[in-house]
């Protein structure tokens, strides 16, 4: 077994760098796909599934590319491979993305961009996993967590930083959509990039010992092996694993409808438009960046200050307070009518945001076998994109007869499932790993 000598917080940082790329990356579409759609003529109710490419990608490459990076063996090492991958279509879909002339030609890049970003996300969670001892996983989670509200922040505030340094909002292109979008995902195509070749240089993989490569060895990579894997690991799950899934299927569920429809609710409650044309509604898509650049900034600060906590309390008690009180916060959000009132209410969801990103992973890598963490990382991503799945067919179907076509009932919606998964994560808590 190859030593896992303790890092010190600055590699532990510069290991992490990449994800911030990742994350970047992830944040302009959360904060920009929707109105990009919309500025290209979408309808509101058919908005998810224009976002079907994130848990199709990610629930068919995650677990099969989680599976072939366990078996990898490269001068590369048997990660790092699929970082380089993802990385560069990540920057080719950012670059071309904002120039998208029609709606499907949007779709299609997403789904470029979404495969891009699966390749990436489980390989780098299990280099984690890999390259840290059990004692200093909690932090290396959470220092992802912490870059991910880093990343996001900067994602989300790029077009307003852009609007304050003077390049106006109402700059359009043909199509709709602003420079300072055009503008922003250029500067996220640079970031995905060269953060993970910084990842790659400073903090490489640890070597394999060779009985390890000699058993990796025994059987061929392939997709056939990689499914095999999978089709154990599923039957072999540990329990703590299975017991995080209703969990996970409520507050994964939320916070995809969250993100596609926030801006638009905002666009209602605060500048009275539904109209994507309109100057207000492209000041509800600023504002919609500069909240979710505060919550990002709160779940930066707030996922360092969960290590202590999570080792004091663990890490399934400080989880389900989080997201019942991001819950709570999705609740009052349609009552906001100005930024005083909507700002402390992005603190609760920050702080649920840096738990989801961080302390199900903590509870996650305690309780799976060492060998198998790409496979179970890709599976475990399953409980993340299968939610999502969900949400973008169910509701196109209820967002009219049942919701009133009103994007602020989407919050409400996603508030009360973010308060159950609270409770149902205190349940999982129950559950005692198999001896």
């Amino acid at each position: 077994m190859v030593d896992k000598p303790r890092m010190r917080l600055s590699r532990i940082i510069e290991m992490n760098l990449g994800f911030l790329g990742i994350q970047f990356s992830f944040g302009l579409q959360q904060a920009n796909m929707a109105p990009i759609y919309r500025y290209l003529g979408a309808d509101e109710a058919h908005l998810p599934l224009l976002w079907l490419a994130g848990p199709v990608t990610g629930l068919l490459v995650q677990p099969i590319v989680g599976a072939l990076s366990d078996r990898t063996v490269s001068r590369w090492g048997r990660r790092t491979p699929y970082f380089l991958i993802g990385a560069v279509l990540c920057s080719i879909g950012l670059l071309l993305m904002p120039g998208s002339p029609t709606l499907w030609f949007a779709a299609s890049l997403l789904w470029i961009l979404d495969a891009a970003n699966n390749i990436t996300m489980e390989p780098y969670r299990a280099y984690v996993s890999d390259r840290l001892s059990e004692s200093q996983r909690a932090l290396g989670f959470l220092t992802q967590s912490a870059f991910t509200g880093l990343a996001q922040t900067l994602a989300y505030l790029a077009p307003s930083l852009l609007v304050w340094w003077g390049i106006s909002a109402d700059l359009v292109d043909a199509n709709g959509i602003p420079d300072v979008t055009r503008i922003a995902f250029t500067a996220g195509a640079v970031i995905s990039l060269s953060t993970i070749l910084w990842s790659v240089w400073r903090v490489p993989e640890l070597p394999l010992p060779p009985q390890e490569i000699a058993r990796m060895k025994a059987e061929r990579m392939s997709a056939g092996t990689a499914l095999r894997d999978f089709v154990a690991a599923v039957r072999e799950m540990p329990p703590t694993m299975r017991a995080l899934g209703p969990s996970m299927l409520l507050q994964w569920f939320a916070m995809f409808a969250y993100w596609q429809f926030i801006g638009l609710a905002l666009a209602r409650s605060i500048f009275d438009t539904a109209d994507p044309a309109s100057s207000g509604f492209r000041q509800a898509v600023l504002l919609t960046g500069e909240a979710g650049a505060f919550y990002n900034a709160i779940a930066c600060v707030a996922a360092f200050a969960m290590v202590p906590i999570s080792r004091r309390l663990g890490a399934g008690q400080v989880h389900a307070a989080a997201v019942a009180l991001s819950g709570l916060a999705m609740l009052a959000i349609p009552a906001a009518q100005d930024r005083a009132h909507l700002f402390p209410l992005m603190i609760g969801i920050g702080i649920g945001w840096a738990s989801m990103m961080g302390n199900p992973y903590v509870m996650l890598a305690n309780a799976i076998p060492p060998e198998r963490t790409g496979v179970y990382m890709g599976i475990f991503n399953m409980f993340i994109v299968v939610p999502m799945l969900l949400e973008t067919l169910i509701v196109p179907i209820i967002y009219r007869p049942l919701l009133g076509g009103d994007p602020r009932n989407i919050l409400l919606l996603s508030g009360a499932m973010m308060v159950a998964a609270g409770v149902a994560t205190l349940l999982a808590g129950r559950v005692r790993p198999a001896a």
